[in-house]
């Protein structure tokens, strides 16, 4: 079951990189030529830097979420999961990048559901060693 990897993270140091504007997706402007502004990932994505960790993902479970095998998901333990969210949960001794599926509760059990028709539902009953280790926040991927 593994699909996620946990890496370690260095957010003591700075990282500055000039960011554009606008990215347009359509037709570009001429005016708009100069770098404005700088963007530090550690400063302004990441909102809680002692308890966010990176993961490298591995498989194809949530390639219809856009997740694919090597992305490096941003995971943050400190955010609150709820229906929908996106985690890494570790269950049976194994960690999982899945949607978690809390809709069932009442009748006693959750899920963990993958992205992927190819693969079925994880079916959490209270006898199984569960937890939502963190909400997955942003996905780092290659492009080439």
């Amino acid at each position: 079951m593994k699909s996620i990897t946990l890496l370690d993270s260095e957010f003591s140091k700075e990282l500055e990189l000039q960011i554009a504007p606008e990215l347009r997706a359509g037709f570009p402007s001429p005016a708009e030529e100069y770098l404005q502004d700088s963007l530090d990932f550690n400063r302004d994505l990441i909102k809680h830097p002692e308890s966010t960790f990176y993961g490298r993902v591995c498989g194809d479970s949530m390639i219809d979420a856009g997740i694919n095998d090597g992305d490096i998901a941003v995971i943050d333990k400190a955010r609150e999961a709820h229906n929908g969210s996106i985690v890494v949960a570790y269950i049976n001794n194994e960690f999982t990048i899945k949607y978690l599926d809390t809709t069932h509760k009442e009748e006693g059990y959750i899920e963990l559901r993958p992205a992927n028709d190819k693969y079925k539902p994880i079916r959490i009953d209270e006898g199984d060693d569960f937890e939502v280790w963190g909400v997955v926040v942003y996905t780092i991927k290659p492009w080439n």
